[in-house]
């Protein structure tokens, strides 16, 4: 009577388990290359909802008491949840529980926007020790993020997206 065993050997397995290793060594760093697109258009959107949100707070400002003009910045300087949003103008108090209900992110993040006749011209945002956004986008990109990374970069992301957006 002929008994046949059913099963891998030793060597098949060690062959497979080294495909896998050559696909793994080929696909990780290719992998990381897309997060690393992924964050930076995150933050690019995440500064162009903000910009959308501030300006619609703006026109509400300027609905209610003609002022929005005098306002020439809107920021949030650290990322704790209880620093506040402030809007840089002496008769603009109160709107941060707007800007927050437009969009909720406000109020956790970082930021700083330059503000020109009424209107958010552009934004910078910090969404954590790594990467910043702008409105308008273009400025952040995959190949520069390293740059502009964190919240001491705030102002010279928001330099370049104010400069951007003059030229268009």
């Amino acid at each position: 009577m002929k008994t046949t065993k059913k099963g891998f050997t030793l060597i098949e397995l060690i062959v497979v388990i080294a495909i896998i290793g050559v696909l793994a060594a080929i696909l990780v760093p290719s992998m990381l290359g897309y997060v690393k697109k992924s964050k930076v258009s995150s933050a690019n959107s995440t500064a162009s909802t903000l910009q959308k949100a501030i300006n619609t707070t703006l026109i509400e400002i300027d609905e209610q008491t003609q002022d929005s003009g005098s306002i020439t910045r809107v920021h949030k300087d650290a990322t704790a949840s209880s620093s506040p949003i402030i809007f840089d103008s002496t008769t603009a108090t109160g709107y941060d529980t707007k800007l927050k209900n437009y969009m909720e992110k406000a109020s956790k993040i970082a930021f700083d926007s330059k503000c020109e006749g009424g209107a958010c011209v552009a934004v910078a945002v910090a969404l954590d020790s790594t990467y910043t956004g702008t409105a308008p986008s273009g400025v952040v990109t995959v190949d520069n993020y390293k740059s502009y990374n964190g919240t001491g970069n705030l102002s010279k992301a928001l330099n370049a997206a104010a400069l951007l957006a003059s030229a268009s």
